[in-house]
Parts: structure tokens; sequence; C-alpha cells
């Protein structure tokens, strides 16, 4: 067994964790990259990108996982928020996955682009939190727009295959209006669903490489309870400058792909 490339991809899902709960992104973004470049640039492996994508879909399950518990814990989710958002997600994603069939996917990848440009810029627009210290049980938000929001968002993540998940946070910041720990605590709930019946499909069809998932996980899970930790006392407006700039760096990787035609 290949002990250095083990070793990286627990190092990688350290990171990868550490970055999911602090700033409540299920992970794929930073994942799939790294998982693609690192190892082969340290010369200790390779793994091609039907692999990435399932070793990175049991890494996002572990992170989204690890780092809902510990927000949970510091009072950070709302289960109305979770499931009314989950349960639109997971039916945007079948809807579009659906149809995907009969839609021309360089298109939809620079809507999915563009919209992630968007969302970046609007998240470096300042903004006052409010209500902060208000319990989670307790957050008041437009509910039909909320789902309404998360079918697009799914429906449009199913169609491209990205889950969408970083449009998730300006969204609920800036449209619904909701205080940011509570939006990155309760987003990595709304993953967590995606991620379930994600890996569920990736196992059953035998596309999961074991060692290398758990070596990921091994370093996910402790990574994910830092993250989570370290992300309740960092700034808020720290937080939403970090997510803004990776939103970012997302846009301009998903407009390459197309103009690359990739």
């Amino acid at each position: 067994m290949e002990w250095p490339f083990l070793a990286t991809l627990v190092f990688l899902g350290l990171g990868g964790g550490f970055l999911s709960g602090l700033l409540g992104l299920g992970g794929a973004i930073f994942m799939i990259p790294l998982l693609l470049y690192v190892p082969p640039l340290l010369g200790v492996g390779l793994l091609d990108m039907k692999q990435v994508a399932a070793v990175s879909m049991v890494q996002v399950l572990s992170a989204s996982l690890t780092g809902v518990l510990v927000h949970n814990k510091n009072r950070f989710v709302s289960k109305q928020l979770l499931l009314t958002m989950g349960i639109m997600n997971a039916a945007g994603n079948l809807a579009g996955s659906l149809a995907s069939k009969n839609v021309k996917s360089a298109f939809l990848l620079a809507v999915f682009a563009t919209l992630a440009v968007i969302a970046a810029v609007v998240m470096f627009i300042p903004r006052r939190e409010q209500g902060a210290d208000i319990p989670p049980e307790q957050i008041r938000f437009n509910k039909p727009l909320a789902a309404a929001v998360s079918l697009a968002i799914g429906s449009f993540g199913g169609m491209v295959g990205a889950p969408g998940a970083f449009l998730y946070i300006p969204v609920m910041i800036y449209v619904l209006n909701l205080p940011t720990r509570i939006v990155i605590g309760s987003t990595l709930g709304i993953v967590l669903l995606g991620a379930i019946t994600g890996t569920i499909g990736k196992m059953v069809t035998g596309q999961i490489m074991w060692p290398y998932a758990i070596a990921l996980v091994v370093g996910t899970i402790p990574g994910a309870q830092l993250g989570g930790t370290v992300s309740k006392k960092v700034n808020t407006k720290h937080l939403r400058m970090a997510i803004a700039v990776i939103i970012a760096i997302t846009g301009v990787r998903m407009w390459f792909q197309v103009l690359s035609g990739r």
C-alpha cells in the first residue's frame, strides 16, 4: 500500500475539513483541485477525475456531518432553514439531473459560473450584521422564497453536476437576511443531505476507492471539528470575505472550463 500517498490524503483531508467547518462550504470546492494536483505535484500518486469525484463525495459527507454537529453544539444551526432548503435542494438536484439530458452543458455551466461571480461580488458588499444573538430556533425567514431559491440552485446544480453550496451562503445572508454564523452552520446541513444520497450512489455503483476515502476521512473529521470551533471566534466580516474569495475562484475556474471546452 502507498503509505506516502495515504499520508498526503490525510493531510489534504485535514485542510479541506478545516475550511469546510470554518466557512460552511461542503468541501468539494477545495478538495477536487487539491486531489487532482497536489499528489502528482509531490510525486506520491495520481487520481483521475472519476476517482476524485467519488472519494471527494465521501470527504464532503464526513466534513459536513462533523461540521454541522460542531455548529449545532454552538447553536448556529436552524433546523427549519435546513429542512426547508435541504429538501428542496434534494428535489432540485433530482429534477436537474433528469432534465440535463436535453440541455447543453456548456450553457448551463456558463450560467452557473456567472451566478458564482455575481455571488462573490455581492459578498464584498458591507453588511451590518443583524440578529447575531438570536437563537436559531427563533430565526424568522421567508419560507416560500427560501424554498424557491433552493429549488432553483439545486436544479442548476443537478444539471451541471456541481452542488452549488457556495451559492447558498450569499443568498441566505443578503436575500433572506439571516445572520452569517447561522447561515454557515445551516449550509453544512443542507450540503449533508445531498452528500448522503451522492455517497450512496457512488457506493452502490462501486466507484469509491475505500482506502483513499478512509484516509481523507481520517484527516477530515478533526479538521472540520477544529474549523467549526475556530469559526465561532472569527469576525463574521472576515468569514464573509474568505467565502467571497473562494466563490470568486470557483466562478473563474468554471468559466475557464467553459472557454476551454473541457
